[in-house]
């Protein structure tokens, strides 16, 4: 007996061994498993520590009423056409240092031969449509913080806009300084104020102090340089020598192609709703669709610096509604509800009227 149960020992320790080392392996194989486990970070967690952190979304901007009255009043008592000029030439800031310093270095370019030159240049219809008015370029070279304010403003806010041009001009009426004048005819259309050229061939550029004409003190815009040609001191308005125009009729960025929806609050360009495609400033209303940043001159331009023909069409079909789609190309029409009341810088009017120096309108002789 003693004999079995000796040589029985043996193989029940074996049998022992052998669950021991068994369960060795499987914690060891466990443990391994459990530190590759918490040496791997989650896979969410490796793409945000690896990738680049998202950029937090550019929230609007929006200026208040009081602040966009404040803005449109160097401008709001113009004639409707040369508003809708200059907001959308607003949009293009560079351009407008560039034209204004172009005129600086043509002094004597006069009338047709004036129109002939500026059409071959790659700017805007806008910004084109300025150099008939050299004091109110000079105004928006001379005020470019102002300038681009406006231009922000007009692309972030349009309508907003719009309505403040109103809010002034009916505080310049209810002052007593916004009528009919030989100058200027001052209409009312359902509830909007239009202010069209007396004279269909010359426009009459109104000289005033924008924070006085309205009645009550105003405050003025940081660091807006009163220019000469456009501000004269005092409440009242005055109009020196007017602008003759029909020698620029037959260009496609002449007076007659702007205007004015007032009733969906849309500038008009060639009777189409205008929509620049500066890329200055960023939609934000739009941003992460057609986000833009600074132009980057002629390169981009495409079919606006194409236009040098005499009352070439700057509109194209199937363009994007939205307001910035990031081209640099500017111009470009779209169709436009006729609903509501709409004003215009007239038909084509050849020959005619005045481009003679002298009056509120001089801006260092240049015309």
């Amino acid at each position: 007996m003693k004999f079995q149960n000796i040589s029985a020992s043996p193989k029940k320790s074996a049998d022992r061994g052998e669950i021991i080392v068994r369960s060795l392996k499987q914690s060891l194989a466990l443990l391994i498993t459990l530190s590759l486990v918490l040496a791997t970070p989650p896979g969410g967690f490796a793409y945000q520590t690896d990738g680049p952190a998202a950029p937090a979304p550019i929230q609007p901007v929006q200026q208040t009423p009081e602040q966009l009255q404040q803005l449109v009043a160097p401008i709001a008592l113009y004639p409707d056409a040369l508003v809708a000029q200059i907001l959308a030439a607003s949009t293009y800031p560079t351009e407008i240092v560039e034209a204004d310093r172009w005129m600086d270095q043509h002094p004597d370019l006069k009338s047709q031969q004036l129109g002939e030159e500026v059409d071959k240049q790659p700017w805007d219809p806008s910004v084109k449509a300025l150099t008939q008015f050299p004091s109110v370029l000079a105004n928006l070279d001379k005020n470019l913080s102002w300038t681009s304010s406006l231009g922000d403003a007009y692309v972030n806010q349009q309508q907003a806009v719009m309505d403040a041009v109103q809010v002034m001009r009916q505080r310049a009426q209810q002052a007593g300084n916004l009528k009919s004048t030989p100058q200027q005819k001052v209409t009312t259309q359902g509830p909007s104020i239009v202010v069209e050229p007396a004279n269909p061939d010359v426009v009459y550029v109104p000289a005033y102090d924008p924070w006085l004409v309205y009645g009550s003190p105003l405050p003025a815009w940081p660091g807006w340089y009163p220019v000469p040609g456009i501000f004269i001191g005092g409440p009242a308005i005055a109009f020196g020598v007017g602008f003759g125009i029909g020698y620029f009729g037959g260009f496609g960025w002449g007076w007659h192609r702007w205007g004015f929806d007032w009733h969906n609050r849309t500038v008009l360009y060639n009777h189409n709703t205008y929509i620049s495609h500066s890329r200055t400033f960023i939609n934000r209303n739009n941003f992460g669709h057609r986000a833009g940043d600074i132009h980057g001159g002629q390169a981009a331009r495409g079919f606006a610096g194409a236009q040098h023909g005499p009352a070439a069409p700057h509109i194209q079909p199937g363009t994007h509604s939205g307001a910035f789609s990031g081209y640099d190309h500017g111009g470009i029409a779209r169709s436009n509800s006729s609903r509501g009341q709409s004003s215009f810088g007239g038909g084509f009017h050849g020959g005619g009227g005045f481009h003679g120096g002298g009056g509120f309108h001089g801006g260092g002789g240049r015309r």
